[in-house]
């Protein structure tokens, strides 16, 4: 759907809307971490309306951009996995163990669910936009306080063009590209960065994207309203739709933002 927003020549078009997830890992060694310094990574999960597909991406620096910090508030990421098998998605998320020579049996701890919501990725005249609501946790707390998971925003969503090198402080470098397609290099046009139109861009492994933060209220800014539904642990789309295993993740930090 097209629409006017503004003035004649401010359009919003809405590319793809659905659920996401965000989840933490801990590092090694710490299984119950209280601060960025002691988890991993940080993953989230987009699972579109209307398609069996679901996208585990990996945020740079384990945490989202700042939204007080608008137009200077910029991360990377990464496209780690695209699946159609939820369970595919569940079974990364979850504890590994592995053996070193060094250290012998190792445990990746398994990741915590941190925040579910609704999301829409938009065309708003020469940018897209992903913008969220969350419904859990119900009082966001310490731990989307830490990992900057607001309870609503709004961040530029650009592709990087896996034929163009990398610039300094991007946090691409020593990362594989994505495999695109020719009709979709072609959306480069010869340019670092593209718009994430077609939304076909985010479906390819190691596809590596750039969020920044954008101050303004989505409904003020964009002209459009999120609608985030009251959830309970047996209505919550980041367990049912994912076929979590809840004894293998605590969840504290999804219902209460507490450490776990």
């Amino acid at each position: 759907m097209t629409r006017k927003h503004g003035n004649e020549d401010d359009q919003v078009k809405d590319l793809e809307n659905g659920n996401v997830y965000f989840f933490y890992r801990p590092r090694v060694g710490d299984e119950e971490p209280e601060s960025v310094a002691e988890i991993q990574r940080l993953y989230m999960v987009l699972s579109p309306h209307g398609k069996q597909r679901y996208r585990l991406m990996v945020i740079g620096h384990k945490k989202l951009p700042d939204p007080s910090r608008s137009g200077q508030g910029r991360l990377w990421g990464f496209v780690d996995q695209v699946t159609d098998d939820p369970k595919a998605i569940e079974r990364d998320l979850q504890a590994h163990r592995y053996s070193t020579k060094t250290r012998g049996e190792q445990v990746l701890p398994a990741a915590r669910p941190a925040g579910e919501g609704v999301y829409r990725i938009i065309r708003h005249d020469s940018h897209t936009h992903l913008v969220y609501a969350l419904e859990l946790p119900e009082e966001p707390d310490e731990v989307q306080e830490a990992l900057n998971i607001e309870a609503e925003a709004n961040y530029i969503l650009s592709i990087k063009n896996p034929a163009k090198p990398s610039s300094r402080g991007t946090g691409f470098a020593g990362q594989k590209a994505a495999k695109y397609p020719q009709r979709l290099m072609q959306m480069f046009r010869d340019r670092q960065f593209s718009e994430a139109d077609p939304i076909d861009l985010l479906d390819y492994p190691h596809a590596q994207f750039m969020m920044i933060a954008v101050a303004e209220d989505v409904s003020d800014d964009l002209g459009i309203e999120l609608h985030p539904q009251y959830e309970t642990e047996a209505t919550a789309e980041i367990i049912n739709d994912l076929k979590m295993e809840k004894s293998k993740h605590p969840l504290e930090p999804l219902f209460e933002g507490k450490w776990a």
